[in-house]
């Protein structure tokens, strides 16, 4: 068990990362960068400001914390490579390297891995500045064959470069606004065949080689109830999955991440850290539709409270290249499930605003559920007050014997926090498919990838 852990980033995952570690027993401190003053408000965490995307600064404070293990959580400390530099330092760190970071910060290398691995993916093909007419062309040949389209922006988008299309008028509409003044010789955009079914989120527990999957679960994508409106990072996430069971989470790993791991390895870039399979489940199995390099966010807010017992060994193990051998292909969990729903701010996914203060955290955390601070700030009045600082404000994550139990206990929790201009959806986990979904091809909402 590490005894001191540095959690790299500020958000409601890394809350939900730090407040895991920190009730684990023989865990003396989480030390959490920026992180922030909600975060800071959990037993054993400390918050420490700097830039989380400066790789010297972060080596410089896990020597000076005496840290045993760093998590990096966003993916932009990854991208700009934070991992490689506490690597080079000779600091267990989970999270992969910039070169394997770029199956998520390049989608169209994830595509070139996944085919080289075996993967199933979308049918797609990657496009650079100056190929519109080239990508209008294959909009059109996927609306000749019955297929609609999805555009992907190639590149970091905070969750928010993916349109699903709704007809060809608009694919072809939107396919110029992704390539101008880009350069030629780059991925800008990936066009993929849009997919039939309901999404699905699959992380697991890497070291290189072996995987260690945690608790399925599901986003919702959407600004709006049923699915409408802007994408978004993520208005909330549930587990478990009605429709992804344990031995099909467990065929998950031998059919995406292995195979990826693999792949990996032999390029020379083996992939430490929490690789996150989106999934989309069609009548024809699951599909992958992207690959992400850390926990989702929301996700991580449902998946974390659901772990039973210690996480710490694991992700140092991992970190460490070492998972020993005999270890579960997943991890143990404890009985019931957990609800998550966002709460966001004004003009969120645009502009968001700032500084609305935050009435009701303590009331809701009073009726038991948990409250993850993703885009707050401090502020005197009251004392040990917080006002918005964000697009996501918080989460807000209800636990309970079954998936209904956990949705109305975290829609009363939310319903007791308030501010001006407040947004949320109220059909979290409202809508669940039957356990044989996924195999039967039931009717899903819009699909929309992460």
């Amino acid at each position: 068990m590490p005894t001191r852990v540095l959690v790299v980033g500020g958000g409601g995952r890394e809350h939900a990362l730090a407040w895991k570690l920190a009730h684990e027993p023989g865990i003396n401190e989480v030390v959490v960068a920026p992180g922030s003053a909600g975060i800071a408000t959990e037993p054993r965490v400390r918050a420490v400001r700097l830039d989380a995307q400066d790789p010297e600064a972060v080596v410089a404070l896990a020597r000076a914390s005496s840290v045993e293990l760093v998590v990096v959580g966003p993916e932009a400390p990854l991208s700009v490579g934070v991992a490689d530099a506490l690597r080079a330092a000779g600091i267990p760190v989970l999270g992969p390297d910039r070169e394997a970071a770029r199956l998520e910060t390049s989608k169209a290398f994830c595509h070139q891995v996944a085919a080289a691995a075996g993967v199933r993916m979308a049918r797609a093909r990657a496009f650079a500045g100056g190929e519109a007419g080239a990508a209008i062309a294959f909009v059109q040949v996927l609306a000749a064959g019955g297929a609609g389209a999805v555009l992907k922006a190639d590149g970091l988008a905070a969750g928010k470069g993916v349109i699903v299309t709704e007809s060809l008028e608009q694919a072809v509409a939107l396919v110029p606004s992704f390539l101008v003044r880009r350069p030629a010789d780059v991925p800008a955009l990936v066009i993929e065949e849009r997919l039939s079914g309901r999404e699905a989120s699959v992380i697991a527990i890497c070291d290189g080689t072996r995987a260690v999957a945690l608790p399925a679960a599901r986003d919702h994508k959407r600004l709006c109830d049923a699915d409408r409106g802007p994408n978004t990072g993520g208005m909330g996430a549930y587990s478990p999955l009605p429709d992804l069971d344990d031995a099909a989470v467990e065929r998950v790993l031998d059919a995406v991440h292995r195979p990826i791991l693999a792949e990996m390895a032999r390029r020379g870039t083996p992939f430490r850290g929490f690789l996150y399979a989106g999934l989309m489940l069609t009548a024809d199995g699951p599909a992958l539709l992207e690959i992400n390099v850390r926990l989702g966010d929301p996700e991580a807010q449902v998946i974390l409270p659901r772990v039973a017992g210690t996480l710490g060994p694991l992700l140092l193990a991992a970190a460490r290249g070492a998972i020993p051998d005999g270890t579960p292909a997943r991890v143990p969990v404890l009985p019931g499930a957990a609800v998550g729903i966002v709460l966001a701010a004004k003009g969120y996914p645009g502009d968001p605003r700032r500084g609305d203060p935050i009435a009701g955290i303590d009331a809701a955390r009073a009726q038991g559920a948990l409250v993850f601070h993703a885009g707050t700030v401090g502020r005197p009045d009251p004392p040990g007050g917080f006002g918005t600082n964000g697009g996501r404000v918080l989460t807000v994550t209800g636990r309970g014997a079954d998936l209904a139990a956990a949705r109305d206990a975290a829609e009363r929790a939310a319903d007791a926090i308030a501010w001006d201009g407040l947004q949320r959806r109220r059909d979290i986990a409202a809508d669940l498919p039957s356990p044989r979904a996924a195999a039967t091809g039931e009717p899903a909402g819009l699909g929309v990838p992460a």
